[in-house]
């Protein structure tokens, strides 16, 4: 990157990031044909026993707003994940950003596994029997805390922070028109209700998939990933990788059940951060990002 960029990377990074931010409540999307009647769809649940920086009473608060709109129950998971039972529990169990206890406050490297090799390897059970598995893994720290788990499904995740451009605003634009949205059963119509155009997201880390998994949001050669070993701490010197065959979002057949994965949290909710600036669902910059969750969440809940 050229040094003179990078005043201005970190500027911006720092105030969208490290500033204050809280979840947009008023952000309402209705769906235009709910899954199910409300409070009687499916049941998700979203994990809050691993320090989630994105919880369902917090920053994901949008998140479970608009899948209740759609019908579906949407819970909390306090239990670690070797409660988790074959045939029992959520029919779709979310994973945002989470995190090992020594490593909520000062995101240094290295950044230890957020999951004990029992959970991983009970989640690993659960969903080969059938579970759905939504797992989200955001920027250095989060991207290294999942890297473990991750892996369990054949992901590989770089732990840093990922770009499609020079800085972090405006946001990563994935569209179908320069073929960095890839077709998939949670972009078209004749899959799923919404045909998806374009996905904004909004930094985030980069992941390579297994030979068998759908990719759907593809970096360029051209884009990279930044790998500071302090989040939010670059110089001209920090190490970056070009994300050729690296990835965003992709989807996954596991055994039973399914996996999708993605390398962006802010992409799937609504925030407001300084009380002004728009960051996800809300920002005009994101228009079909609710949509695409919402496809998401039902090629999850499928049985195609």
């Amino acid at each position: 990157m050229n040094r003179l960029l990078f005043p201005a990377l970190i500027l911006m990074i720092f105030q969208t990031t490290v500033a204050q931010q809280r979840p947009d409540t008023a952000f309402v999307f209705s769906p235009d044909r709910p899954a199910s009647v409300t409070g009687k769809g499916p049941l998700i649940m979203i994990d809050r026993a691993h320090y989630n920086f994105h919880t369902l009473e917090g920053g994901f608060a949008p998140f479970g707003k608009l899948l209740a709109s759609d019908g579906y129950r949407v819970q909390s998971m306090y239990k670690p994940l070797t409660d988790l039972q074959t045939g029992a529990g959520p029919r779709i169990l979310v994973i945002a950003n989470a995190l090992d206890a020594s490593d909520t406050a000062e995101w240094m490297l290295p950044n230890p596994s957020a999951f004990n090799q029992d959970e991983i390897l009970k989640l690993e059970q659960w969903v080969r029997a059938g579970g759905r598995l939504m797992l989200i893994a955001d920027h250095m720290p989060f991207a290294g805390a999942a890297g473990e788990l991750a892996a369990a499904f054949g992901f590989g995740f770089l732990n840093g922070f990922a770009f499609t451009g020079d800085r972090q605003w405006p946001p990563s634009r994935f569209t179908r028109k320069e073929g960095t949205l890839n077709a998939s059963p949670v972009t078209d119509s004749s899959e799923m209700r919404y045909t998806i155009r374009e996905v904004s997201t909004f930094t985030g880390s980069a992941f390579r998939i297994p030979s068998q998994a759908i990719p759907v949001l593809k970096f360029r050669p051209a884009n990279w990933s930044l790998q500071p070993d302090t989040a939010w701490v670059f110089h001209p010197g920090t190490p970056k990788v070009q994300l050729e065959n690296y990835f965003q979002g992709a989807l996954l057949k596991y055994g039973k059940g399914k996996v999708a994965v993605f390398g962006e949290a802010a992409m799937f909710t609504a925030q407001i951060v300084n009380e002004s600036f728009k960051v996800g669902f809300n920002a005009t910059e994101a228009p079909e990002n609710a949509r695409f969750l919402l496809n998401v969440i039902h090629w999850l809940d499928s049985e195609d």
